[in-house]
């Protein structure tokens, strides 16, 4: 075997081992290996072999394709992005040193990635704090670490996956379809018959500023009748959630993230939500039914009764063992190019702090809403993709009132697109993809109209006399 093919895991076998508080003397005799083997192994001087993957899977319990996963790209992509702040401009890290520190110590690269997060979260408070304010008490009252940008983290480091909400709403579901019911009724009676509370759809002059409000007093859960058939049922699982499910929930988000404050409470609804999306589309009915259909996600929604967006996030989900779906990434931006989600089961090729890129047809789907269009995209480390976009709308809106619109993305790599409705009679063989970048600072592509940015490794070139095709020229060595 050539070592391209070689699967080398010392670092992730040996938090295996700490984690199950063992010694390598004591993990390599139930192994049936030398302990000296392990040392190697461990010390990334020996390959893991399909043999010993298998041992672990069996002594362990663990998936050995989810142990062989190699995350060292998607890892050492995103130290490179935070390389690539200006911050740093003077000590530039090259990519071979990032991927090798990746290897040898993933715990220094979590806290790297953290006391980054909590220093773009300094300094956003620092820019929206007025000049008066000083230096001082900016940075006592700015946040430690970005809530949004730590949970983000926390779901990406779960694979967006949790067993054990997929498994009690899956059993919840069953339970429902019994009553023969449609979802959002069968949902509304279990909430009224065990739990007291009632479900009313109310007016929009009512639900002026809310489209969900649970009312403690009266035990009622009030949904503003501008939200669709879909999201009257996501909201009514939510609350079923919360209710059936608090603690499950509570203890879930204290083991992911131990120190109570935002980012905690922003991680229950965000389990909150998972549990909605499970609820609404059973695990084992809808992996099956996605494999079958070609993952065609408008038939999808009206079989399961979802959204678009909603159906687009439960793909991302699909990672339990022996039943795994396509690993999507999904990306929602609105009409100015602002990312509000970001959510992947496997790779997720795109920036962790910025926006994406114009050439990616998803910004184009706001001239047709509905619509669904396709692209293959290949990133400047040769990666290809297949994506599938649509604009969609949150929910209507009153006359005369602000219509958010957002545009969904969800892609996977390329390999994996021969299993998609959306790209039968393409040639997948011989692509001719859209070359994209991550977002213009971190693209290196030269002569881009549509580049915004110069990329900050390289050295700008200002020529007074000339206007090329980008507005940002730049040294490419």
């Amino acid at each position: 075997m050539d070592d391209s093919r070689k699967l080398f895991v010392g670092p992730r076998l040996k938090r295996l081992r700490r984690d199950l508080n063992l010694s390598q003397a004591g993990m390599a005799e139930e192994l049936g290996l030398s302990p000296s083997y392990l040392n190697l192994m461990e010390r990334n001087q020996r390959p893991i072999t399909a043999q010993v993957l298998i041992r672990l899977a069996d002594t362990y319990s663990l998936d050995p394709r989810e142990f062989a996963t190699d995350d060292t790209e998607r890892t050492a992509s995103e130290l490179e992005e935070i390389f690539a702040d200006p911050l740093f401009r003077s000590t530039p890290v090259p990519r071979l040193e990032l991927r090798e520190t990746v290897e040898a110590a993933p715990g220094l690269i979590d806290a790297v990635s953290r006391l980054y997060r909590a220093y773009v979260a300094l300094r956003g408070a620092r820019e929206a704090r007025p000049p008066e304010v000083s230096d001082r008490d900016r940075a006592e009252d700015a946040p430690q670490d970005n809530p949004v940008d730590r949970v983000r983290h926390l779901i990406q480091e779960a694979k967006n996956y949790f067993p054990e909400l997929d498994e009690a709403a899956e059993a919840l579901a069953s339970d429902l379809q019994v009553t023969g019911h449609e979802p959002f009724f069968a949902i509304a009676e279990r909430l009224r018959a065990k739990h007291g509370i009632r479900v009313r759809v109310m007016p929009v002059d009512v639900m002026s500023d809310s489209l969900r409000r649970y009312d403690h007093h009266r035990r009622q859960l009030l949904i503003s009748e501008m939200v669709d058939p879909p999201g009257r049922t996501f909201q009514a699982a939510y609350q079923l959630a919360f209710t059936e499910m608090r603690q499950s929930i509570d203890d879930l988000s204290a083991r992911l993230e131990p120190t109570d404050g935002p980012a905690r409470r922003l991680l229950r609804v965000s389990l909150g939500n998972y549990f909605a999306g499970a609820l609404m589309m059973p695990y084992g009915r809808f992996h099956t039914a996605a494999e079958a259909l070609g993952y065609d996600v408008e038939v999808l929604c009206a079989r399961f009764g979802a959204s678009f967006e909603q159906v687009a996030h439960r793909l991302t989900t699909l990672a339990r063992p022996g039943a795994r779906g396509i690993p999507f990434f999904l990306v929602r931006v609105d009409s100015a190019g602002n990312v509000s989600k970001r959510f992947s089961s496997g790779r997720f090729p795109f920036s962790q702090y910025g926006g994406t890129c114009p050439l990616w047809n998803l910004h184009a789907t706001f001239k047709s809403p509905g619509q669904i269009v396709t692209q293959i995209v290949e990133l400047p480390d040769m990666s290809r993709w297949f994506s599938v976009a649509r604009a969609v709308r949150r929910a209507s809106t009153a006359w005369g009132t602000p219509d958010p619109q957002f545009a969904v993305g969800l892609g996977c790599e390329l390999k994996y697109a021969h299993r998609l409705v959306y790209a039968r009679g393409l040639d997948l063989s011989a692509p001719d993809p859209t070359p994209i970048g991550i977002n213009c600072r971190l693209c290196e592509r030269v002569a881009c109209p549509q580049r915004a940015a110069p990329p900050l490794m390289h050295a700008l070139i200002v020529d007074e006399m000339r206007r090329g095709v980008s507005p940002f020229e730049f040294d490419p060595a």
